[in-house]
């Protein structure tokens, strides 16, 4: 990858910027704010149709480079958990969560932007809890925590208290599975290597 073709991370996620900075890159991130909603039905290729729409207009403003676009949701009983909307959403997920094992998607798109071609993939990593009172998961909820988190959790967070196995990558349930992202960016010949700059990221928001 030349000198002047750089990396964007097209989310504003404090989990995600922190995991591809362990990969060794020169990155900058830029926020797509683009509409999440949509009607596919399976979370696997939910995930990646919205990684790719992140990837696409932020693509837009930074012709030239390559955009990673990521987006995690949970899936219990053929139901799939966004960000919650409210306190009382993110309670009702939680409690539909606890006591069982559900399954953790992440989809990751890497598009280069200068010439439209498109790789990606989604990952799946299943998580156990315990049958948390609710006591405490009403005490979780009043920290805020859970309303920037698909499934009302963040496992890096007070949830881990809550969980009980993890059966797969970790980081594809904090937001970004690193090993898939490490292939995708290899086969547009990034390949992380460590960055010369002691700050690899600058931030932009749109």
């Amino acid at each position: 990858m030349t000198a002047d073709r750089r990396i964007v991370l097209a989310s504003g996620s404090p989990r995600r910027r922190e995991l591809l900075a362990r990969l060794g890159v020169s990155f900058e991130v830029v926020v797509s704010g683009v509409d999440e909603s949509t009607a596919t039905p399976t979370a696997p290729e939910l995930t990646v149709e919205l990684a790719e729409r992140k990837a696409r207009a932020v693509a837009a403003l930074r012709p030239g480079h390559l955009v990673l676009g990521s987006d995690t949701v949970v899936e219990v009983d053929g139901r799939i958990l966004g960000k919650p909307a409210s306190p009382a959403q993110a309670l009702a997920m939680l409690r539909s969560l606890r006591g069982r094992t559900h399954r953790v998607h992440t989809g990751v798109v890497v598009l280069d932007a200068a010439t439209g071609t498109v790789r990606g993939r989604a990952a799946v990593t299943a998580v156990t809890m315990r049958d948390v009172p609710d006591a405490e998961l009403a005490a979780y909820v009043a920290t805020g925590e859970p309303m920037d988190a698909a499934g009302a959790y963040a496992i890096q967070g007070g949830a881990a208290a809550f969980v009980t196995a993890v059966d797969g990558d970790l980081d594809t349930v904090i937001g970004l599975p690193t090993a898939l992202v490490r292939e995708l960016l290899t086969a547009f010949g990034a390949v992380p290597i460590p960055a010369a700059d002691s700050d690899p990221v600058s931030d932009t928001t749109t």
